[in-house]
């Protein structure tokens, strides 16, 4: 079964056009990236994906459902880290997990349990997250994606503010979910050698467009580049 299924997606903002007429799948099970400069259209394709933005043409189905006139049971089956996110001030990080928990499982703990694993703050998940820098705050974020193991989670620059240690570990725990628990990974980088380290997959976006889709391999050969930022700036025009 495909995951994701992106079929002609338009969005306009006014007179500007974000997407025009993008398409791409997903299988279930891999871990896809969409990968571009900024502005070129990763995010605002994204929240269209988590049913966050209605799109102004085209079609978006998550496991067979459409985003639009199924959004509720959509947003059952994933869950969304988007870049610039943040949490309850005033919790502390252990509160805030039991919190977000508390609507996922009726096994709270279990749940919480897993998500101290994957933050990796330890003792500091009991100190306010007012405290926390912004690297710790996206830990707790991405333990909060993960720990509900949703059937697709959806990551828009998920190593965003991370040290060099901590963003290779949150490859790590991505690759692990993928492999070993079957959750389907859509994210969305311009850091394009850790998503060559992390997709199975990828499609290059720039100016709302679809350019190219395969696997790092498959683009590198194609435009027989060392690495998939070459790949990339041969497919624009831009090498």
């Amino acid at each position: 079964m495909k995951a994701v299924e992106v079929k002609g997606l338009t969005k306009r903002f006014g007179d500007f056009e974000a997407l025009r007429g993008c398409s791409f799948n997903v299988d279930e099970g891999e871990v896809f990236g969409l990968i571009g400069p900024n502005g070129a259209g990763k995010t605002t394709t994204l929240r269209i994906i988590a049913t966050l933005l209605r799109p102004t043409s085209g079609s978006v189905k998550v496991f067979g459902l459409d985003v639009e006139r199924r959004a509720d049971e959509v947003r059952r089956m994933i869950s969304y880290l988007p870049e610039e996110a943040g949490a309850y001030g005033n919790l502390s990080g252990e509160e805030y997990l039991r919190f977000i928990a508390s609507f996922y499982s009726e096994d709270v703990e279990e749940m919480v349990e897993e998500g101290r694993r994957i933050s990796g703050l330890g003792e500091r998940l009991r100190d306010r997250i007012k405290t926390y820098s912004r690297g710790m705050v996206r830990r707790l974020l991405l333990a909060r994606t993960l720990m509900t193991s949703p059937r697709l989670a959806i990551l828009d620059e998920p190593t965003s503010g991370l040290d060099v240690i901590y963003a290779y570990e949150v490859r790590r725990l991505v690759k692990e979910y993928a492999e070993e628990r079957g959750i389907t990974i859509l994210l969305s980088s311009h850091n394009m050698l850790e998503v060559e380290y992390l997709c199975d997959r990828v499609a290059l976006i720039d100016g709302g467009v679809i350019i190219e889709e395969g696997s790092p391999g498959e683009l590198r050969e194609r435009y027989g580049a060392e690495n998939l930022e070459e790949a990339f700036m041969e497919a624009t025009g831009r090498g």
